[in-house]
């Protein structure tokens, strides 16, 4: 699939060589419980540490602080349903695993509003977290998976605080494209996942700052000193350990060459489409991620033609069983359903070229109205 234009970073961006060959020895090498006290336990509890403190120092903080989980949904329900607070407040952005559990699953949750860019409503925040004595748990994620807006995060962290509350911050989308950092920021917890920085899927980590209790969502055994019950992934949390390197190692490179794709995308879509809008482009934004509208022309229709020029990329809203819903991100930045229904989302990463940015024009232009009309 070398011919393919991958720009769906966003949803998984690709294993590393060399996280893909850490996975295999590790599944060599400690094909052991990490828990059993015998040589070959001891070398795979070995391998889990290392990994570890990796991750810890690409979020800021230290080892003891890294709770492993079977991913980052994981990560994100076991804080809103395991921090003991019941009233939670969640930004209208959230990715669902926050969104859809807070709303359906706290026994007392509101919508924290955000503006035209996506950026939480910080009185809005305090004027909500006014309303209550209860202490709350606010959810606001580090970057949006959809826009790629970035959130002031100490700012909402001083809000909270201020009132009582304890911070969550879903920072999946944010690793590897920004610096992320748990101690500066001040948050409570955080959540990440191997997959978005080109480790392993089904493999994420909670970060939980000292004193603090969490509740286990999975019983049984005490592995992750109690706070995740089951036989630690050793061969995922390896991979994870090697992308968390990789990603520091290069950040300072990586994020200036993806924001040079994503700006000469944008740049060409808007001389090519003067009806296109780029949401988001107001707001500080991740450096990899654009998410635009081409009116008159429905998402799936254009995510199934760049499949077919073999360009890959997401809808900037939801399709299921043929039917298009507006996305709640657009819908929240008070975006008409008629437009948020054309949206495209195109994500770069660590493997894209400046010829994925051809390729995408190259097929994108053909699905433009006026264009298209005038070819036939």
């Amino acid at each position: 699939m070398t011919d393919i234009a991958y720009l769906d970073h966003n949803a998984t961006t690709p294993a590393r060589p060399e996280v893909a060959q850490a996975v295999a020895d590790a599944m060599m090498m400690t094909g052991a419980n990490p828990s059993s006290v015998h040589a070959y336990g001891r070398a795979a509890l070995k391998r889990v540490e290392a990994a570890r403190a990796d991750i810890a120092r690409l979020a800021g903080t230290e080892p003891d602080n890294v709770v492993f989980t079977g991913g980052g949904s994981e990560a994100n329900n076991t804080v809103i349903l395991g921090a003991g607070r019941r009233r939670v407040l969640v930004s209208a952005t959230e990715h669902s695993a926050v969104l859809k559990t807070a709303l359906v699953r706290a026994a007392d949750a509101d919508v924290i509003p955000v503006d035209d860019q996506g950026v939480v409503h910080l009185v809005a925040l305090a004027d909500l977290l006014a309303q209550s004595d209860e202490p709350a748990l606010v959810c606001v994620m580090a970057a949006n998976n959809e826009t790629g807006t970035l959130q002031p995060i100490p700012e909402i962290v001083k809000i909270a605080h201020d009132a009582g509350a304890l911070v969550h911050c879903d920072a999946v989308q944010a690793a590897g494209k920004v610096v992320v950092d748990f101690t500066a920021w001040g948050v409570d917890f955080m959540a990440l996942t191997g997959h978005k920085i080109g480790g392993p899927q089904g493999i994420g980590a909670i970060f939980k700052r000292p004193g603090l209790a969490l509740r286990s969502l999975i019983t049984g055994g005490g592995q992750e000193r109690g706070a995740r019950a089951g036989t630690e992934n050793v061969a995922a949390i390896v991979g994870f350990g090697v992308a968390a390197q990789l990603v520091a190692e290069n950040l300072e490179t990586s994020a200036p060459r993806m924001a040079e794709f994503r700006d000469a995308l944008e740049a060409q879509i808007k001389e090519l489409s003067l009806a296109t809008m780029i949401f988001s482009a107001d707001a500080p934004r991740l450096p990899n991620t654009s998410n635009f509208s081409l009116p008159g022309v429905r998402s799936d229709t254009q995510v199934m033609s760049l499949d077919l020029a073999g360009v890959a990329v997401s809808a900037g809203s939801a399709c299921s069983a043929g039917k298009l819903e507006p996305s709640h991100v657009l819908d929240a930045m008070g975006v008409a359903p008629d437009i948020s229904t054309t949206a495209l989302r195109v994500s770069f990463g660590w493997n894209s070229e400046a010829g994925d940015v051809d390729k995408f024009i190259e097929a994108w232009k053909g699905l433009i109205p006026e264009r298209a009309e005038t070819a036939a």
